[in-house]
């Protein structure tokens, strides 16, 4: 019996493999007798045959590498499987380790619990095939692959005590987020973060072609991997029937080695008398297995382990074939289950030798399940922040960056425990006096004209937004806080990765030991309305409409008209647990309208009546109703109301800002929405609304579409007129400027339509003569730049907008 210097011997790695590797079998076909009890018969087998088998031994294999080591070091270790799709084998192993009967109690750990364990996969009322939130030990879904190696390094910031093994499948390896991911080891502290390891799992095949890491030269591989900083090791076997326990001894070999420089490497940083000023080369491992290693190795005359074939369900026809059953059969037993399985079910003591205790088991280490480990943020106060609107509202400030020295105190007061996450935008998006208290997390060469780059920064940036993404999910599944920072447009690159991450908050509401994690929000700035230097490609503003897509328990849309707003809103957000919150506010100087009192009362009602900033009479009914949500498009309503005062002196105008996106659905629809009757009061049941909205119009129509008076609403907003022009002209090429708003007010309130049907084409001439003053000296008239008799300053063009035009075409 071959044994490693620890005490684990090898014989029961090989024990522990054979018996996941069953167990994962059992779960694709069987829902009867899953000891083997009697010949199987066709009752014994699923209707339909779900799962992916080709991906799921080498998962087994190292998961029961991971357990020797974990044993005989006690290493702390998460696991993350790549082809999450190989969700019978994680599950498996959660099973054997005793964490999925303690956690589910009808499956207990023996025959009974084996048979309801086969049964419910993929079944009916059962659980997924993927590792998903239901599945212990996972923060990976890995449905939609690519995420696996991202997440494995967000979950390692700040704990240094973690090492992270990530199975990368060769196939998912060809996606874009994992083929940038190899570059995070550029990010990773060795002083103060964990580790990762990463295994990429050769085994040839994705669904149905080659993969391409597998028919390139074992030269070219290590090129690769050494090019990307890493110091990879191949370990290769089970091909042409070899011997399994040879592959045992390599594989535990090479494990062993990686660990062994994990430790040297992090020794070293962590000594004060000795600081590592180059970056470490972390150790890699390349596993090369046979696609659907141990199972049928010819189906129907046609080869199937070592090829494509093996991807999903090998036999497929169990139920209507005897040959394919007795091949099932055949295959099940040659695990020789008798020697891993009592007459009861239960795994035989034999296994005990390689079963970690208590947390230090995968499928229960608590990071994986990180709210066991959240701490709440120690949120700073915002008085310091707030501009001071006492003595006459419109203050012009940059919100962004009011928030931006917010959050420099919350870095300050969270040292371990919150980062900012984004694409090289910080410092555009106005933030940048958080590097007063903190620098750019950075471990690679650092020239004198540098700036703020530094090994232990909380700041992560790099120029791809989906490994923005994968590392905020994978810090707050582990237990932390933070934020993600992108310019409104490009935010769409991460659209699947939202759907994913929506996917998993969602699911992970109905698991009962899943405790909550810190809420995933996101900053948009450098949005639509303040793109005009940039163009029409930096101009979109449709993720909202992708957010509210989903359940209404996880997402959360704010748009708030101010920086005190701002301040109060980014608050709430990260008090905030298991949502997604997408914040939209603007990073050019615009009106303060709010004082801090007031931000937080509208913050906690979400919408309100502004009634300074209207001419309704107290007691009787408006006559319209102007609502805007939205900073720019609050400062375009305000700019019409106050023409239409001046104008129309009689006219009752109700003024209504909405901050929170999801009050205007109905409270049967969405838990922040507003009951019919209370919208009625806000908006009437039958007077016209006019509203000018941030996004695209038709989001305010999804969104109100059941109330009373959905028909008399009128919405102004982005309708995909963008170029490179003035902030005003892009207002007046969607329809949105302060004259078209008033043009729709007269041609809206029956009682206007024909009495001021002079003031609509005063209104229209007015656009006309901006949009001439504008070609001829490439800038907005003065009255909409500057205070124009206005209470408050409606923003404009400045030198400051003037000046990040170039950091913003680099992006």
């Amino acid at each position: 019996m071959t044994t490693t210097s620890g005490s684990v011997p090898l014989a029961a790695v090989d024990a522990w493999w054979r018996a996941a590797n069953y167990l994962s079998v059992g779960q694709i076909y069987l829902q009867g007798d899953a000891l083997l009890q009697h010949p199987l018969t066709v009752d014994d087998v699923k209707p339909r045959l779900l799962g992916h088998w080709g991906t799921t031994p080498a998962l087994n294999l190292v998961w029961a590498h991971l357990n020797k080591l974990i044993v005989e070091r006690s290493t702390n270790v998460v696991y993350i499987a790549g082809p999450g799709h190989g969700g019978p084998g994680v599950v498996a192993n959660a099973w054997l380790d005793g964490t999925y009967s303690e956690l589910f109690h009808t499956i207990p750990l023996d025959g009974t619990g084996m048979q309801r364990l086969f049964r419910q996969f993929s079944f009916p009322g059962g659980i997924p095939s993927h590792a998903a939130p239901e599945t212990p030990g996972s923060i990976n879904e890995g449905g939609e692959l690519g995420y696996s190696l991202v997440h494995a390094y967000g979950a390692v910031l700040d704990t240094p005590s973690l090492v992270t093994a990530c199975v990368v499948g060769d196939g998912e390896a060809e996606t874009a987020t994992l083929a940038a991911s190899w570059h995070l080891n550029k990010f990773l502290n060795p002083a103060t973060d964990g580790a990762v390891l990463p295994i990429l799992n050769l085994n040839g095949y994705k669904i149905a072609n080659p993969t391409l890491l597998a028919r390139i030269p074992e030269r070219e591989l290590l090129a690769l991997f050494t090019g990307y900083g890493y110091s990879p090791r191949i370990v290769a076997g089970g091909f042409d029937g070899e011997d399994p326990m040879l592959v045992h001894e390599r594989f535990a070999a090479a494990l062993a080695a990686a660990l062994d420089d994990i430790e040297v490497i992090q020794d070293a940083a962590r000594r004060p008398e000795h600081p590592v000023t180059e970056r470490p080369a972390w150790p890699m491992i390349v596993l090369k297995t046979p696609k659907g290693w141990t199972g049928p190795k010819v189906v129907d005359g046609l080869p199937v382990e070592n090829t494509w074939r093996a991807h999903q369900v090998p036999l497929s026809g169990v139920r209507d074939n005897p040959a394919h059953l007795a091949q099932l059969e055949e295959w099940m037993r040659s695990y020789r289950p008798e020697e891993l399985f009592d007459d009861a079910g239960r795994p035989v003591p034999w296994l005990d030798a390689n079963r970690p205790d208590g947390e230090l088991r995968m499928s229960a280490n608590p990071h994986a399940n990180g709210g066991l480990l959240l701490r709440s943020l120690s949120l700073p106060p915002l008085e310091p922040h707030a501009v001071d609107v006492s003595a006459e509202r419109g203050a012009v400030v940059e919100p962004t960056r009011m928030l931006g020295r917010w959050l420099r105190d919350l870095i300050a007061l969270n040292p371990d425990n919150f980062r900012i996450f984004g694409p090289d935008e910080v410092a555009s998006n106005r933030l940048d006096d958080v590097y007063e208290v903190t620098a750019k997390a950075w471990q690679g060469e650092v020239l004198a004209t540098d700036e703020h780059l530094a090994h232990e920064g909380r700041v992560i940036e790099v120029l791809n937004e989906n490994l923005a993404q994968g590392l905020l999910e994978g810090y707050l599944l582990t237990g932390r806080h933070g934020l993600f920072t992108s310019y409104e447009a490009f935010i769409h690159i991460v659209d699947s990765m939202f759907n994913q991450y929506a996917k998993w908050l969602e699911s992970s509401a109905h698991v009962e030991w899943r405790r909550p994690v810190a809420s995933f929000t996101y900053l948009l700035s450098s949005h639509v309305w303040r793109q005009d230097h940039n163009g029409f490609s930096h101009q979109d503003p449709g993720f909202l409409d992708h957010v509210v897509n989903k359940k209404a328990s996880v997402v959360r849309v704010y748009l708030p008209p101010d920086a005190n707003t701002l301040l109060v809103t980014a608050e709430h957000c990260f008090g905030t647990r298991d949502y997604v919150n997408v914040i939209v506010a603007g990073k050019q100087p615009t009106a303060t309208l709010l004082s801090l009192d007031e931000a937080r009362a509208h913050g906690a009602r979400g919408l309100s009546v502004w009634e300074w900033a209207g001419t309704e009479r107290e007691g009787s009914e408006p006559d319209v109703v102007v609502a805007c949500a939205g900073d720019i498009p609050t400062v375009e309503a305000m700019a019409a109301v106050q023409i239409l005062a001046r104008e129309i002196p009689s006219l009752a105008v109700r003024f209504v800002n909405v901050v929170d996106l999801m009050r205007l659905q109905d409270s049967s629809e969405h838990p922040h929405g507003l009951d019919s009757d209370d919208f009625d009061a806000v908006f009437t049941r039958d007077k016209p609304v006019i509203f000018a909205f941030h996004g695209y119009p038709s989001l305010i129509h999804r969104l109100t579409y059941r109330r009373t008076n959905h028909a008399n609403i009128h919405v102004r907003g982005f309708k995909e007129m963008g170029t490179t022009t003035t902030p005003f002209d892009m207002l007046m090429l969607n329809d949105l400027d302060r004259f078209r708003l008033v043009m729709d007010v007269v041609n809206r309130v029956p009682a206007l339509r024909v009495a001021y049907a002079g003031l609509s084409q005063r209104m229209d001439d007015e656009r006309v003569a901006h949009r001439a003053y504008t070609r001829a000296h490439g800038e907005d008239m003065p009255d909409v730049v500057g205070s124009a008799g206005l209470p408050f300053a409606p923003g404009g063009t400045d030198a400051a907008a003037a000046a990040d035009t170039g950091d913003d075409n680099a992006r």
